[in-house]
């Protein structure tokens, strides 16, 4: 189903895990894809071109907002507009509060709050230009949990559903959607180092008892992306197998 022809998406984080196969559904679907990462997306930017989607690769750090200006350079020179803006780039250290040091708390705002916010700055004015837009903010479950060493990462990933909502009441009479997904932990390269007892508490908590998988990820933020989501804005889709109980 080509439910996202024509778009053109921005996906922070593209190199691996969530970004990476969200980028090949969205080319799936339809979508030209603007990959960007601090890493190289050689093999994501392939994938997606075997699907017959346009893709280009920006080296970007999400907390910089000279590297924003420049994914829009790029964004301007080869395609002219942008439809979607994925924030899913993001840091978890793990450190209880007395190895907490101010350096890591700041870095992972930075990344995890101050990323989506200028990712925001710089595309919304192509959005309204066109009225019409879908962002999407990667949050997490986490802040539902009980998890000791992450008190930095739930401020950060809060602040990102405080940040969703307010960004969604400024952009609605634009034609421009703003949602959150709020994952489990997800089987990525970044989560395969998590302490054997730090999964097995969350899993037991879950009423779906895995992990979760990238694909379970990117098909609520397919459909927050398109346009059968036009009337969903301000949300945070809770998607962990059943373990925040509100």
């Amino acid at each position: 189903m080509k439910t996202h022809s024509g778009r053109v998406a921005i996906v922070t984080g593209a190199s691996k895990g969530i970004g990476r196969t969200l980028a090949v559904g969205l080319a799936e679907r339809g979508a030209d894809l603007v990959l960007l990462d601090l890493d190289d997306c050689a093999q994501t930017r392939a994938e997606v071109q075997a699907l017959g989607a346009k893709a280009v690769n920006v080296i970007c750090n999400v907390a910089s907002e000279p590297d924003w200006l420049k994914a829009r350079g790029v964004v301007n020179d080869t395609f002219g507009r942008a439809d979607i803006l994925v924030n899913n780039a993001g840091i978890y250290p793990f450190a209880p509060l007395e190895e907490l040091t101010p350096e890591t708390f700041r870095r992972v705002l930075s990344v995890n709050l101050e990323g989506p916010f200028l990712g925001a700055r710089t595309f919304v004015p192509l959005m309204k230009k066109a009225g019409w837009g879908r962002i999407v903010n990667i949050s997490s479950n986490s802040i539902g949990t009980n998890l000791g060493g992450l008190s930095h990462y739930m401020a950060s990933k809060m602040g990102v559903i405080g940040f969703t909502r307010g960004l969604a009441n400024e952009l609605g009479e634009h034609g421009i959607t703003v949602n959150a997904v709020a994952p489990a932990i997800t089987r990525t390269p970044g989560t395969s180092v998590m302490p054997e007892e730090v999964t097995a508490a969350v899993w037991n908590q879950q009423a779906i008892r895995r992990f979760a998988e990238p694909q379970d990820i990117v098909g609520p933020i397919l459909f927050l992306t398109s346009a059968d989501a036009e009337f969903v804005t301000g949300q945070t889709m809770v998607v962990d197998g059943g373990m925040w109980k509100l």
